[in-house]
């Protein structure tokens, strides 16, 4: 399976929240927004601040958010995808999701192939759905 994956996808697993995303293992190829890297590490600083976690634990984290991005495609934020993340959709959505939504349709077209968008993010979900993308994660 091709993935497109959001941050709450990667948050969970290197988290290790419970909730994570059952279809992993069939994770062949994973793509995702440049954003993501923002979004975990942003994440990560909030939680040592609020949770006051170690120096080793913040470490160990980071790390793992960044073993996942070389793992994956990481699709660059470009002007013509914010234009399109811009547009009107068939749901209420933020801007960092309609990014992730456009980056995830962007892909799928120019690579003309299957693409499932995972995420835990009920929107997102919604909004994928609802313009023709296959979601997994809810």
């Amino acid at each position: 399976m091709i993935a497109y994956l959001d941050s709450s996808v990667l948050l969970r697993l290197v988290l290790g929240q419970p909730g994570a995303l059952t279809e992993w293992p069939q994770v062949e190829q994973g793509v995702a927004s440049a954003l993501v890297e923002v979004e975990c590490l942003r994440t990560l600083d909030r939680i040592r601040l609020e949770e006051r976690l170690d120096d080793g634990e913040v470490a160990t984290r980071r790390e793992a958010v960044f073993r996942l991005l070389d793992s994956i495609e990481v699709v660059e934020i470009t002007p013509p995808l914010l234009r399109r993340a811009a547009q009107p959709l068939p749901t209420t959505l933020g801007t960092l999701d309609a990014i992730h939504l456009a980056t995830a349709a962007t892909w799928r077209e120019v690579r003309d192939g299957e693409l499932v968008l995972a995420t835990h993010d009920v929107a997102l979900g919604n909004a994928a759905r609802a313009t023709g993308l296959p979601v997994v994660g809810l």
